[in-house]
């Protein structure tokens, strides 16, 4: 099945030591911003609605002496997937962000190249999560056992 915007897009990958449930809610959180149009957590796949970015696009590109773009528009693709590393569970997050131009109304969309800073700040916002994730159940865990401590069992 060929998407939209094409297979033009590059893919962009971090592998975390966690397990999926937390990867999964902290993939979710750093997109609460965003409206979603898949979320599949058996698949591990969410997808974001298309979101206008006509504005950032022509005041980045105004920068190259780039001609301005009628309308420009983007989503988001993220699939995780399951592994293991020394014993440990893995999950491996996959970012893709696929960007679409129109210089007039007489072109259609046209898929163009990123540059990447959305999808590296997009695993480094996931990253953050699941590590303040990871050391808050920590920090419950350790209270609970000195609870479970404390009153004599």
């Amino acid at each position: 099945m060929q998407s939209v915007g094409g297979e033009t897009g590059q893919v962009f990958e971090r592998i975390y030591l966690t397990d999926f449930n937390t990867a999964w809610q902290s993939v979710l959180d750093s997109l609460k911003n965003r409206r979603l149009d898949l979320s599949n957590r058996e698949g591990g796949f969410v997808q974001t609605k298309w979101s206008d970015n006509t504005a950032e696009k022509n005041f980045s590109d105004s920068l190259g002496n780039a001609d301005a773009y009628l309308k420009a528009q983007y989503r988001f693709r993220i699939s995780t997937s399951k592994g293991f590393y020394n014993g440990q569970p893995t999950i491996k997050i996959s970012v893709q962000k696929e960007q679409l131009v129109q210089r007039d109304v007489l072109e259609g969309w046209r898929p163009i190249p990123t540059d990447s800073i959305d999808e590296t700040t997009l695993l480094y916002r996931i990253g953050r999560i699941i590590f303040l994730r990871t050391k808050l159940a920590r920090l419950d865990e350790e209270k609970s056992k000195k609870e479970i401590e404390n009153s004599g069992f």
